[in-house]
Formats: structure tokens, C-alpha cells, sequence
């Protein structure tokens, strides 16, 4: 079961798009407790100094799809 999910789906401009990857990079860059705004408000997130990293491309059916994932643990201990 996630503890929380989080989805924004919508159009950009390739300078939108490189704007919201500064602003992701940055908030890696700094770790701590990051603020990202996405969409109508902003998600907070405590990012590690260590993560795990995934980079995914697929052409297929017309189209281009990249999908760049990070991973880390909650800090939580299952019970």
C-alpha cells in the first residue's frame, strides 16, 4: 500500500519543461527537505544524500517517452 501518490499530467513548452527540471534539479542538489512546486501547490519532499536512479526511453507508436525515476527509502521502519 503507498502512503501517499502524487500525479500531474499536462502540456509544456520545451523551456516549461527544462524549467521544471531545474527546479527538480536544484531541490536534488540541495537535499534536506525540498520544496517542489507542481501544479496548483507544492509538494514537500526529504530527499537523502544517496538514491537510486533510473532513466527509461521508449519510441514506439509515434511517440518519444522518457521517464526519469529516483527512488529512496521512507526512513520508516516496516512493522
Amino acid at each position: 500500500m503507498k502512503d501517499l501518490e502524487f500525479e500531474h499530467k499536462r502540456s509544456l513548452t520545451r523551456l516549461e519543461a527544462a524549467d521544471q527540471l531545474e527546479e527538480l534539479a536544484a531541490a536534488l542538489r540541495h537535499g534536506g527537505n525540498a520544496e517542489l512546486q507542481l501544479g496548483p501547490g507544492k509538494l514537500t519532499l526529504r530527499i537523502p544524500d544517496e538514491l537510486r536512479s533510473e532513466i527509461e526511453v521508449e519510441v514506439g507508436d509515434g511517440e518519444v517517452e522518457l521517464e526519469v525515476e529516483f527512488t529512496w527509502p521512507t526512513g520508516r521502519t516496516e512493522e
